[in-house]
């Protein structure tokens, strides 16, 4: 996600969500080949690389940004090229929780989020419920069509 997608303070980002996010998705998910830190002594971002993706993707990869005031992005990008992402922010062009849908999570197609939690555990396990639905089921429809997840 660029700067230019936020309207208003995202704020710090925030260490010990990104551990507990990084935490759940090991714990949660089979396909997890490896994960780091964009910056190893300033951390601003969360990678997680997957060994498979959504339909014929060979891999894919999480980037993931969570702030002190609970802002957050869950950008996906696989080796197809395919793109979406779930954020919390002060925006223009949308709620402040929204979703932007594959394949390349344009900002101009931003819709309402179905995620209404906002506490990094239950925001991680939603994002990660619905993409594994999505995988299992070949249907990334299902990424966002949740009812209040998780």
């Amino acid at each position: 996600m660029s700067g230019d997608d936020r309207a208003g303070e995202f704020g710090p980002i925030y260490l010990p969500a990104l551990q507990r996010i990084r935490d759940l998705w090991l714990e949660l998910e089979p396909l997890v080949d490896v994960t780091s830190y964009d910056d190893i002594v300033a951390p601003t971002e969360l990678h997680i690389s997957l060994s498979d993706g959504l339909s014929n993707a060979e891999s894919a990869r999480l980037d993931i940004q969570w702030s002190k005031q609970g802002m957050y992005s869950f950008h996906y990008v696989d080796s197809d090229n395919v793109n979406w992402r779930f954020d919390r922010h002060p925006n223009t062009h949308s709620p402040e929780i929204h979703f932007h849908p594959p394949p390349n999570a344009a900002t101009t197609t931003a819709e309402p989020s179905c995620i209404d939690v906002t506490e990094v555990s239950l925001v991680t396990r939603a994002i990660h419920a619905m993409w594994r639905a999505a995988y299992e089921d070949d249907d990334s429809a299902q990424l966002n069509s949740a009812s209040n997840p998780p």
